[in-house]
């Protein structure tokens, strides 16, 4: 692993800021690293304010959408509520669902099957509308690409309201299309996630009914669900979105949040990393597994016993699917390992009858093996297609990869990092070709080596101020901890220190490496750092030698006290020892 230390502030500005908040200068220096240079910068950062939130109207189509509402609701024409099984489409479908029909009761919700339906806006959900009389059709974290979809509902009568933030294609369906991420719309932040988009709606419409904006706070904990889940960054809008989620998450949990937690023993307070590794994998597993309805019953229950039953069925749900997505990624690693030389800058695995909802959890962990653009693809046996999971690296965005290969590809769509396909089989060896070719024309052979960013060089000593005990949370920490919630855009502070010596350092479980840690004259400052998964550096550890390290501040628990704690990120030998 390569560390790369971003570049260093201004001096000046970090100085000015320091002065001007009372806080550390590598805690200025961080804020400036994130575009926080002043006062008034910072008191948006640490208290982001609902007002400031952006006008829903901005978003092209917005007052059609509203007006195309408020008109079903007036004439009282039944309203479907469409999301994807992920879980950003989930949260998105609780979201919208739950408050309308709270105003309307003439709504229900539809979410495809992932194995009969596939991904996105399906016939099968089309037709049932048709069928079942519905006179519009909200969709949600989907529909962007749904041309012929959309075509078929307004060619039996039906209306459809599209939220989603993917990238659109050449056409937009005949639809009212909601996406800030539309060449014509000039709503001021385009990173939403499509619960976001949704809500975007529901604030409208709240705002055009003057209905009480209270009631939309109250929903933010699923919106902070969706922006953690879908890793888009936690900047502008979405940092305050999910700063006002994640203190209805840690306030006033919902029943069905309290019955995963329960069941995963995880307490208050919660960041949003406890909820993308703890809350949205669980959820997940019900869309990946089996039926998403079942995640969102569960997260619009308000009966605990109710809560918890759902809560242990989709805890089973998932523990098969750690299973299943171990036993495969073993399988990927054998053929993984067969295709080296043919496929120089790309995984790229198949094999009939892998399980369609763990594969993109697969192609994740490949990229831990092999650090490179991933797609995992498989074929069950009722499918004469094959469908894929793709998965990618820093510097490449595997959308605009797969649109170069759209010639063989049947369907496509996702983000920079993530994406999902479907393709003939007969067109796998032209596609793989061609998906290791221009991955080829993009990367270095530096960007195939997995790179740490390092913020700021940091001495142990600096965490403390004259009279602080090593034996209770520091004012630093405590300050940074107000950075949350972190993600793409404000990542957790990542420091390194030089020339470290170890004072002890055992294995816990033979896997994780637990060592005491101090620099050179300052023998007092002694403080406990951990490295999950870290058996390999064990024997260096003990050598005597000083390491280098990068890391980030965390807090452990133990016998009934607080106290700081390095997670570490990577070690070596120190390059210059002192």
């Amino acid at each position: 692993m390569n560390w790369h230390k971003l570049a260093s502030a201004d001096p000046m500005i970090v100085q000015e800021l320091s002065g001007e908040l009372n806080v550390p200068k590598r805690i200025a220096e961080l804020l400036v690293q994130r575009g926080v240079t002043n006062f008034s910068e910072a008191k948006y950062f640490f208290r982001p304010q609902w007002e400031d939130l952006h006008n829903p109207f901005l978003m092209k189509d917005m007052d059609r959408a509203v007006q195309r509402i408020t008109q079903a609701i007036k004439v009282d024409e039944p309203v479907m509520v469409f999301g994807d099984y992920d879980v950003d489409g989930t949260t998105a479908v609780s979201l919208f669902y739950g408050m309308l029909i709270a105003k309307y009761a003439r709504c229900e919700y539809y979410i495809p099957d992932r194995y009969l339906e596939g991904y996105g806006v399906s016939e099968k959900g089309i037709q049932y509308a048709i069928d079942n009389g519905f006179a519009l059709i909200v969709t949600l974290d989907c529909g962007v690409k749904a041309v012929e979809m959309a075509d078929l509902a307004k060619a039996s009568g039906v209306d459809m309201i599209i939220c989603d933030h993917h990238t659109p294609g050449e056409k937009l369906p005949n639809a009212i299309v909601l996406d800030p991420k539309r060449k014509d719309c000039s709503y001021p932040y385009d990173e939403l996630s499509g619960c976001g988009v949704g809500f975007k709606l529901l604030q409208a419409l709240w705002k055009t009914n003057n209905w009480n904006q209270q009631e939309l706070l109250e929903q933010l904990d699923l919106l902070a669900i969706s922006i953690g889940a879908d890793i888009v960054p936690i900047t502008g809008e979405n940092r305050t979105l999910a700063f006002y989620g994640m203190k209805q998450v840690n306030e006033y949990p919902r029943i069905g949040v309290l019955a995963m937690l329960e069941i995963a023993k995880k307490k208050a307070p919660l960041t949003l990393t406890d909820v993308v590794f703890t809350i949205a994998p669980r959820i997940n597993a019900a869309g990946r597994m089996g039926d998403a309805k079942t995640a969102v019953k569960l997260l619009l229950s308000e009966d605990l016993s109710e809560a918890t039953t759902i809560a242990e069925e989709i805890q089973a749900t998932n523990n098969e699917r750690r299973t299943i997505d171990e036993e495969i990624k073993e399988e990927a690693l054998v053929l993984l390992e067969d295709s080296l030389e043919k496929l120089p800058f790309a995984n790229i695995v198949f094999k009939k009858g892998w399980h369609k909802g763990v594969i993109g959890i697969v192609a994740s962990r490949l990229i831990e093996h092999r650090y490179r653009p991933t797609v995992v693809l498989t074929q069950t046996e009722d499918e004469g297609l094959l469908t894929g999971s793709v998965r990618s690296i820093d510097g490449v965005n595997v959308y605009d990869v797969l649109e170069s290969c759209s010639s063989v590809l049947e369907q496509f769509g996702g983000h920079f990092f993530a994406a999902g396909l479907s393709l003939k089989e007969e067109n796998l060896e032209e596609f793989i070709q061609l998906f290791n070719d221009k991955v080829g024309e993009i990367v270095t052979e530096e960007m195939l080596v997995p790179e740490q960013l390092v913020e700021t060089e940091l001495h142990f000593h600096e965490l403390f101020l004259k009279n602080e005990s090593l034996y209770e949370v520091p004012r630093f920490k405590r300050i940074l901890s107000r950075f949350e919630p972190h993600g793409p855009g404000n990542m957790k502070p990542v420091f390194v220190t030089r020339n470290v010596y170890i004072k002890d350092a055992r294995l816990l479980k033979d896997q994780h490496l637990k060592l005491r840690l101090y620099q050179p004259g300052y023998i007092n400052c002694m403080l406990d750092a951990i490295a999950f998964f870290r058996p390999d550096a064990y024997d260096f550890c003990k050598s005597g030698d000083p390491i280098d390290l990068v890391y980030t501040l965390e807090t452990n628990d133990w016998n009934g006290k607080t106290m700081l704690q390095l997670n570490i990120k990577d070690l070596r030998p120190a390059l210059i020892a002192v």
